[in-house]
């Protein structure tokens, strides 16, 4: 090995992505003793972005995402590595319901993702009127899509099923996932796996239906009444501070805001607001992409992401003693139709999904506010947004009582949307700065998934292009396999 300076990474944002490609670049780094010094950037004071857990009075309330599904397995795989692997935990297997036209639905058994996979419950539900029901019988004889690069969510789902079926189920499902309009949202980078169903099997009722009879996990899941989320009984944000510690040979500067990202020769130069500069070989970004592209704005492949658009939202958690719900409900938690005359988009008994969340006695409902056509509740007072929240709640349970406290969470245009064309635009973004600017690579939720296991991916994704970057251009660095 030439005894030449160490190669410089620095990670831009301390969120989930930035943390698990500093780690596993870490682990890289000591198992080959890699002549590699690695820097992470936070421009806040705390790393974990998204992820926060408050615990107060024996609750553990999730402010950001409350779990991961089970079989994105890359989650659960950097928990066991960090040794949290004890405190895993499935949610409570409850009924959920669909809350349409001002009265709450079972939602129909058998659905996946909204699409109805045994005909007897979707039958006999009062979800859907006769003729919904008929329209969505068309999917059996409606030919396939003539193939596309890609079209909306919505469209797609409107051709096979029919308008109610989308707008009383399928649409509250899915846009509760990315908090966005699936009339706008891509099909290929959010559900492509539907558009392959469809098109292997001319019916998406059927397709998933040999699908879901072919999955093991389905019949367990049954049989131990688990349900198909994980997440850490001391709170998600016990995964962030166990990374933190685990950073050891990695310098973590909090409250460190980039102003500016630049080429400088053969190396990068990263300029904070302070003044203080650094240089890098290999700049990895895993910030939102319009920080990303204010970063970057002097080079025009950058200007489509100042157009893609990101929804704004807030969790508002409320703890009750039980006592004070006096209509209770059998279930886990809600989705409301776009239709209804509510602000909350869904809401959670987390007390029931999450038993381990909440003191005996007590109940802890967890609701959601802020929709893409209309994200101004978002900005209203915690006590306004407190007081809507509880009007929305007595529509379906009364209770009798105020809160024993309140925690309003707001995430300012936090949710990226993947709208038409997304896939496109990645594909050509990593092809620019492959061309342009290859020390420098984007990672994270804007861009190839956005739930906590696709983060924890694409950031371990990410340090085999570091390494490989590094190694094609520094023949003293040899690297082995990463994976």
């Amino acid at each position: 090995m030439n005894a030449k300076q160490h190669q410089k990474v620095v990670i831009i944002g301390g969120g989930i992505t930035g943390l698990t490609a500093a780690y596993y670049l870490q682990q890289e780094i000591k198992k080959q003793s890699l002549p590699i010094d690695v820097t992470l950037l936070e421009g806040s004071s705390k790393l974990g972005g998204k992820i926060r857990t408050t615990r107060r009075d024996g609750f553990i309330i999730e402010n950001g995402p409350d779990c991961f599904l089970e079989r994105k397995t890359s989650a659960s795989k950097l928990i066991k590595e960090v040794g949290l692997e004890h405190e895993l935990v499935n949610n409570t297997a409850g009924k959920s319901y669909v809350l349409a036209r001002e009265k709450l639905y079972p939602m129909p058994g058998g659905s996946i993702m909204g699409i109805p996979t045994q005909i007897a419950p979707f039958i006999t539900t009062g979800l859907f009127t006769p003729f919904g029901k008929l329209r969505a019988a068309g999917d059996f004889v409606l030919p396939k899509s003539k193939a596309k690069q890609d079209q909306p969510l919505g469209a797609f789902f409107r051709r096979r099923l029919g308008d109610e079926v989308v707008e009383n189920l399928i649409e509250p499902l899915l846009s509760g996932i990315y908090a966005g309009d699936i009339d706008q949202m891509s099909l290929m980078s959010t559900f492509p796996e539907f558009y392959r169903v469809e098109q292997k099997y001319g019916s998406l009722v059927l397709g998933m239906k040999k699908a879901s009879s072919v999955n093991p996990k389905s019949k367990s899941t049954k049989q131990t009444k688990k349900g198909m989320f994980l997440t850490l009984k001391i709170g998600l944000e016990s995964l962030i501070d166990k990374l933190e510690d685990a950073l050891d040979q990695v310098t973590v500067l909090k409250s460190a805001k980039v102003k500016s990202l630049f080429k400088a020769g053969e190396q990068y130069k990263v300029m904070l607001e302070t003044g203080e500069t650094l240089e890098a070989d290999v700049v990895l970004c895993t910030v939102p992409h319009q920080a990303a592209a204010s970063l970057l704005s002097k080079y025009s492949f950058m200007e489509p992401f100042n157009d893609v658009p990101s929804t704004s939202v807030a969790t508002v958690a409320m703890a009750f003693d039980q006592n004070a719900i006096k209509k209770d409900i059998n279930g886990t938690g809600f989705v409301i139709s776009r239709k209804s005359s509510y602000t909350i988009t869904a809401c959670t008994w987390t007390h029931k999904k999450w038993p381990h969340s909440c003191p005996e006695g007590k109940a802890l409902l967890r609701c959601y506010v802020g929709r893409p056509a209309d994200m101004s509740v978002v900005d209203l007072s915690d006590e306004e947004i407190k007081n809507i929240v509880l009007h929305d709640l007595n529509k379906t349970m009364s209770i009798t009582e105020q809160p024993e406290f309140t925690v309003v969470t707001r995430w300012k245009k936090a949710m990226p949307q993947y709208t038409v064309g997304h896939k496109q635009r990645i594909e050509q973004l990593k092809l620019d700065l492959h061309n342009e600017l290859p020390g420098i690579l984007l990672t994270g939720s804007s861009y190839e998934g956005l739930g906590i296991p696709d983060c924890i991916s694409q950031g371990e994704a990410a340090v085999g292009q570091v390494l490989e970057y590094l190694q094609s251009n520094d023949n003293s660095i040899v690297i082995a396999n990463a994976n």
